[in-house]
C-alpha cells in the first residue's frame, strides 16, 4: 500500500473537532479546492508527459510524477479531513475571562520581562510573523484556561519559562 495513501487513511480516522476563525476556515477551503483542480490536472499533465517518452520501468520523471502525486493526494486527504472536522467559532460568544481559541493574550515574560501579545489559533491558522500560535504549541496549550493575573509555567524547548498573564481580549 502507498505510504501517502495509508497516511490519508490514518488522518481521516482520527477525526477531530477543530475551531477556525471564518478566514481561516475559508483559506484552507480555496486551498483544497486549487489543489483538486489546478493541482490534479498539473500532475496528470506531468505523468501523461512522462509516460510518452518509454518505458516507465526505467522512467525517473514518471517515479518523480508518480510521487508528487502520492503527495498531493495526501495533502488533498488532510484539508479533506480538516474542512470536515471543522467548525468557525463566533466571536461574540468568547468568554474572555480566561485564555481561549481566538483569545488575544499579552503576556510577560517573568525572567526577562519582555511582553507579547499572541492571538491563540487553530494548527493550520498559526503564523508567527502575524503573532498567531496554535493553541496545541507548548505555549498556545500552556495558556489555554488561565485567567488575566495567573501564572503560567511552560516548558519550551529552550526550558521551563514563567509567563504572567496580562491581558485578554478578542
Amino acid at each position: 500500500m502507498n505510504r501517502f495513501l495509508f497516511l490519508s487513511i490514518a488522518l481521516l480516522i482520527m477525526a477531530k473537532v477543530s475551531y477556525y476563525t471564518k478566514e481561516g476556515l475559508d483559506r484552507i477551503k480555496n486551498e483544497l479546492r486549487e489543489l483538486q483542480s489546478k493541482g490534479r490536472a498539473e500532475i496528470a499533465r506531468q505523468i501523461a508527459d512522462a509516460r510518452d517518452k518509454g518505458d516507465l520501468s526505467e522512467n525517473a520523471e514518471y517515479d518523480a510524477a508518480k510521487d508528487a502525486q502520492g503527495h498531493l493526494e495526501a495533502r488533498i486527504a488532510k484539508l479533506n479531513h480538516i474542512v470536515g472536522n471543522a467548525r468557525v467559532i463566533d466571536e461574540t460568544s468568547i468568554d474572555t475571562s480566561k485564555v481561549s481559541i481566538l483569545s488575544k493574550v499579552t503576556i510577560k515574560n517573568m525572567q526577562n520581562s519582555a511582553t507579547i501579545t499572541y492571538t491563540l489559533v487553530a494548527e493550520e491558522e498559526a503564523d508567527l510573523k502575524a503573532g498567531k500560535i496554535s493553541v496545541q504549541s507548548p505555549i498556545g496549550s500552556g495558556l489555554l484556561g488561565k485567567k488575566k493575573g495567573d501564572k503560567a509555567q511552560i516548558s519550551t524547548p529552550g526550558g521551563k519559562i514563567e509567563f504572567k498573564i496580562i491581558n485578554i481580549e478578542i
